[in-house]
């Protein structure tokens, strides 16, 4: 059996591991987050959503995600 090597990343301040080489998109999936609701920052910069697929996430990575609320 082969055994997942896990990294640690930040969310929102909170930190997590998740398996190395993960992708941001499968991530924001996993969370069950509704993309286009919100925007997406990693390491300060704020992410293209039609690129998240390509982006590999790295040891130490610090993700911000900031929902999207309505009003008036």
């Amino acid at each position: 059996m082969k055994k997942i090597k896990k990294i640690k990343i930040k969310i929102n301040g909170k930190e997590r591991q998740i398996a190395e080489n993960s992708k941001i998109d499968k991530l924001i999936n996993e969370l069950k987050i509704p993309i286009k609701k919100v925007a997406i920052e990693l390491n300060q910069t704020i992410l293209n959503k039609k690129k998240l697929h390509k982006i590999k996430l790295k040891k130490n990575d610090k993700i911000e995600i900031v929902h999207f609320i309505g009003g008036g």
